[in-house]
This record gives C-alpha cells, sequence and structure tokens, in this order.
C-alpha cells in the first residue's frame, strides 16, 4: 500500500481521496450487482423496474428519457420484465396508438426488493451515528448538494 499524502500535500490528498471514493462506489456496485443477480434482474432491468412507479404506468419513450439511453435499450429491457411477469404492456387509455408499461403485483414486490438493494449500507456498518452524519455532509458538499442529472439516481 502506497503510503498516504501529508496533510500539507492538498493535490496527494485530493488525488487519495477520490481514488478511495471510487474504490466505495466500486465496492457498493459490486454488492449490488451481486445481489441484483440473485433476483433474477441484470442491473439495466432493475434500474429500469426501479424508475417505474407502480402508480402511474409509463411509456417506453418516457421510460428511455428517464433512463437517459435510447428507446431500443429500453425495449429489450421492457421485454426482460415482461418476460419475468414484473411488467405488462397496455393500450394507453389516453392514447390508444401507443403502449405503457404496468407494473404488476409481483413487479412491486420485486421492485421494493430492488430499492432496498439499492440503499444496502453495510459498508457503512464500521462508522458510528456521529462519523457516517459528518460523511453524509462531506459527499453533500462534494456533490454540490446533489448529484448532477447526468450521473442518474443509484
Amino acid at each position: 500500500m502506497a503510503p498516504s499524502p501529508s496533510p500539507d500535500d492538498r493535490p496527494g490528498l485530493a488525488g487519495d481521496t477520490v481514488r478511495r471514493i471510487l474504490h466505495v462506489a466500486a465496492a457498493l456496485r459490486h454488492h449490488q450487482d451481486e445481489a441484483i443477480t440473485a433476483l433474477g434482474l441484470t442491473p439495466a432491468a432493475a434500474r429500469a423496474l426501479h424508475e417505474l412507479d407502480p402508480e402511474h404506468p409509463l411509456p417506453a419513450r418516457d421510460l428511455a428519457e428517464q433512463l437517459g439511453c435510447d428507446r431500443s435499450n429500453v425495449t429489450g429491457l421492457a421485454d426482460r420484465l415482461e418476460q419475468a411477469g414484473l411488467v405488462e404492456r397496455r393500450i394507453d387509455p389516453a392514447d390508444r396508438r401507443q403502449k405503457t408499461l404496468v407494473v404488476t403485483g409481483r413487479g412491486r414486490e420485486v421492485r421494493e426488493r430492488v430499492g432496498r438493494v439499492m440503499s444496502d449500507s453495510r459498508l457503512l456498518d464500521g462508522l458510528s451515528t456521529t462519523e457516517l452524519a459528518a460523511l453524509r455532509e462531506l459527499v453533500w458538499k462534494v456533490s454540490d448538494g446533489g448529484c448532477p442529472e447526468e450521473c442518474g439516481e443509484v
């Protein structure tokens, strides 16, 4: 392991901090991907299901916009979610030319489990409440009060 930068080496401290943040993000993603796979989903399908509001059916084009991807990608995701019985395609009563994605009862259950996976905080278990609050404030400050749109939701 490389020695830690000295407290007066701001560029070294910043670089070391960024590398550690990326390491934590990769570890979180690894744990999430394992848990999502155990649910029988891909990370992309889990994110798509998580973006769907069970109370408001959504056209595929709107889901593509929310996910920041091409509609053709959403078609494949919707196919997989539909085959798994998590969503249904239904005709939109407001515009019969278009179909919406409706979360099924089973989809609601799996969506809730996906939400728990995406909020898994086991890597933070070793922190006291005070340390966790301090970390949250620092991360919030670094993220400028929130994640920019292009980084998406976790």
